[in-house]
């Protein structure tokens, strides 16, 4: 599957939160973008956990990391250093717009604090040779936090290139796209990094 290197996110402030937004161009139908953004067997290829919960606006979700993601060290490191607890590896989350194939919008919060809860968007709008995606996440930290930026682009070229193959690759599970993540961390965190930080301290 080829790998794409999109244009950075574009910082976003409102007040003391900060927030990244990425626009994909890609070339499929809003229904099969949906897909791949809110079913387990689309999710389990680019993004980090499942989305488990009924699929209206105000319902509770969990959002449990995939097994074989978290068998990577690194990866368990990171998110017991995060303050998860260790023996579930399962985030809580509320469905806040349900509208398909349009938009997508939850949060993501890790064991309860609002300093680790984040709030993850994704609008689709068709064109003429496919969808536009559009996907903002806006932080719980009011810093931001380079770690998600650097992971979120690498994920969002990794759905873009499982969109693309003509069926998913039978071994492009969880632990595949952890590990890209990783490999392309050093290339793109420094590039992220001063971007945050340009936000910051031009906001104030």
């Amino acid at each position: 599957m080829t790998e794409t290197t999109e244009p950075l996110g574009e910082v976003l402030r409102d007040g003391e939160r900060a927030g990244l937004r990425y626009v994909r161009q890609l070339r499929h139908s809003p229904e099969k973008v949906w897909r791949a953004l809110t079913e387990t067997d689309g999710l389990r290829h680019w993004f980090p956990t499942d989305i488990v919960g009924e699929r209206v606006a105000g319902a509770r979700l969990s959002l449990p990391f995939w097994p074989e993601g978290l068998e990577l060290a690194s990866t368990t490191d990171a998110i017991e250093e995060m303050g998860v607890d260790p023996d579930s590896y399962v985030s809580a989350g509320e469905l806040r717009v349900w509208d398909p194939p349009r938009t997508f919008e939850f949060t993501w919060g890790m064991d309860g604090r609002e300093e680790l809860t984040d709030l993850l968007r994704f609008e689709l709008e068709p064109t003429d040779d496919g969808t536009r995606l559009t996907f903002v996440t806006w932080f719980g930290s009011p810093t931001g936090n380079t770690d998600s930026a650097v992971g979120w682009h690498v994920c969002l070229d990794h759905l873009a290139g499982v969109l693309d193959a003509p069926e998913p690759p039978a071994d492009e599970d969880a632990a595949v796209v952890v590990q890209r993540v990783m490999a392309r961390s050093e290339e793109l965190r420094p590039a992220y990094a001063a971007l945050l930080q340009d936000a910051v301290e031009s906001s104030s």
